[in-house]
């Protein structure tokens, strides 16, 4: 466990020894950027968990917190700045594993799957092989994010060496790292992205796609989750119901009213991409917005095959709280 996880987790439990109080009046999200926490934008713009709430007889409010890398968001979840993370499936079952027989964090809900691309702007990479000592890969968080996790698995199968290319790797936040890979400028030749960043870069005609994270997964798997500590969990189940029922409010707002979706998104995200192509991408079968998690356990096999998390869970369900174990889920 790295020491800011240690100190984080230990100030959490000084602060668990404490009576329980009644639940909350506010409930405090800290999310990423991108697609992938489409519900997050859409639960803050149109108010869903306040609209939930009134409906369920319960007094909360919420409060949003845009961060730009996985660390920064589970930092602030131990820290007690936030009540809910939001980011990547694997910094999550990385937090889950460091946290078990402590705080005990555990997942919400999923909240996307979708594919994630290794772009390039370097003619000669046409396959992880041909990266070489001078190519920079872009992605959230070195050897943490998503996509780092996603990059040791193609890297095994390519090299039989997870960490082969992890030297090549250079933690950004999405925005950042596109802004870097598309001025040609600076260290980056490559970028392991997410929607809508990938769909942007790809649109310049230097850059193009090395590899897919279905690629590697054999088709869509988790993307993006919710997660929070056991305590506040317990401490507030009518929260959860509240909150689950806005996720569950927005994913038929992303399905029925895609265009809706993709005007809030691009307004609040200040994307580049207009509405009508973030609309488009909603409609892509490729990217599903589901609480039910999709072959979380492709990922948990590998992190425990390679010392990444001490040991496996025996199912998707020892990851999340029990509140979705009625969903099927893989």
């Amino acid at each position: 466990m790295t020491s800011r996880i240690l100190c984080a987790v230990l100030l959490m439990i000084a602060a668990m020894t404490g009576p329980a109080a009644a639940e909350v009046a506010e409930a405090r999200f800290a999310r990423m950027t991108g697609l992938g926490y489409l519900q997050i934008y859409l639960l803050q713009d149109l108010k869903l968990v306040e609209k939930n709430a009134k409906a369920q007889g319960v007094e909360l409010t919420a409060r949003y917190t845009t961060l730009g890398q996985p660390t920064a968001v589970n930092d602030a979840l131990l820290s007690g700045s936030a009540d809910f993370a939001a980011a990547g499936i694997t910094p999550f079952i990385t937090l889950w594993d460091k946290t078990r027989g402590n705080v005990d964090v555990r997942a919400v809900a999923a909240l996307n799957s979708q594919p994630a691309f290794l772009n390039t702007i370097n003619p000669n990479v046409k396959s992880l092989k041909d990266f070489s000592e001078k190519d920079r890969i872009a992605l959230p968080a070195v050897k943490v994010a998503f996509q780092a996790t996603i990059l040791q698995m193609a890297a095994e199968q390519a090299f039989g060496q997870y960490d082969k290319l992890d030297v090549l790797t250079v933690g950004l936040s999405h925005a950042d790292a596109t802004n870097a890979l598309l001025s040609g400028k600076s260290e980056i030749t490559a970028h392991f992205t997410s929607p809508p960043y990938q769909y942007q870069q790809l649109e310049d005609p230097k850059v193009h796609r090395v590899l897919s994270s279905y690629d590697v997964t054999g088709g869509p798997a988790t993307f993006s989750g919710l997660w929070a500590t056991t305590r506040f969990h317990d401490d507030n189940p009518k929260v959860f119901k509240v909150v689950l029922a806005a996720l569950d409010e927005a994913n038929a707002i992303i399905r029925n009213e895609p265009a809706k979706a993709a005007e809030i998104f691009v307004r609040l995200e200040n994307s580049k991409l207009t509405a009508a192509q973030v609309e488009t991408l909603l409609k892509d079968p490729d990217i599903q917005f589901t609480i039910a998690p999709q072959n979380i356990t492709k990922y948990t096999a590998f992190m425990a095959r390679v010392g990444t998390i001490k040991k496996a869970p025996d199912s998707w369900k020892d990851l999340f709280f029990s509140d979705i174990d009625h969903l099927q889920g893989s």
